[in-house]
């Protein structure tokens, strides 16, 4: 009795190991929100980039631009990153970010600080 008792606990502790390690990984893997945050920043960053290189772009071309990449990349920073994979993924892009020198409104850092609350 004893011995089959041994192994149950055995078994349930590593079914809930295998469970647990399953949680784990998802934890550390960025939400598809997110992921489609920085996706949005990245594509709307780069046509930003091609209208202000573009010869002949109007400048009203540029401001839209310019306000739909702020848009994203302000969208990212208010992110309320939850998971570990979440702040994780969030922390590095935004470092990224940050060592180009484009993350320096007060609207910036006033939406990562409302993000954490």
């Amino acid at each position: 009795m004893l011995f089959h008792s041994g192994c149950a606990v055995v078994a349930s502790t590593v079914a809930a190991n295998g469970h647990s390690t399953k949680a784990l990984k998802r934890n550390r893997q960025p939400s598809k929100d997110l992921v489609a945050l920085i996706e949005a920043h990245q594509t709307t960053y780069a046509a930003f980039g091609k209208i202000v290189h573009r010869r002949g772009s109007h400048s009203r071309d540029r401001i839209e631009a310019g306000r739909e990449e702020e848009r994203a990349l302000l969208a990212i920073c208010a992110y309320r990153a939850v998971k570990e994979g979440d702040r994780l993924a969030k922390a590095r892009y935004l470092l990224e970010i940050e060592a180009r020198g484009e993350l320096d409104l007060p609207e910036h850092m006033q939406a990562l600080l409302r993000s954490t609350v």
